[in-house]
């Protein structure tokens, strides 16, 4: 009979077949976490760049898990994660330079102005 339909046994031709765990046929377990909300945190209050870069390796993650590359989405989860500390890290840095300088100013304002005072 030939037609849409496939045929009376299945389109498999019959045979043991492994059972499917759950987690798909091939048992990695669950992904990994991409890191993505703290991806998009950090874009938005931190450093742009840095966080562009962890927004990209954190899409990676999901798509070369379900295409079978589990060691790479571990790679690229690791990477997103980086990224995105470094640009937390750089708010940090930037914020303590700030009132770095701020103090110096003030500490210069202060030494020239207790000098004005007899």
């Amino acid at each position: 009979m030939t037609g849409p339909y496939p045929p009376p046994g299945g389109p498999y031709p019959p045979g043991p077949y492994p059972p499917q765990g759950p987690y798909g046929p091939y048992s990695y377990g669950p992904p990994p976490d991409n890191h993505l909300v703290w991806a998009i945190l950090s874009t938005v209050f931190c450093c742009v760049p840095f966080g562009i870069v962890a927004i990209v390796k954190a899409t990676q993650v999901n798509t070369l898990w379900y295409q079978g590359f589990p060691a790479e989405a571990h790679r690229a989860a690791d990477e997103a994660r980086k990224w995105a500390m470094w640009s937390a890290l750089s708010l940090a840095i930037l914020f303590g330079l700030y009132l770095l300088v701020v103090l110096v100013v003030f500490l210069i304002v202060g030494a020239s102005a207790s000098r004005l005072v007899p």
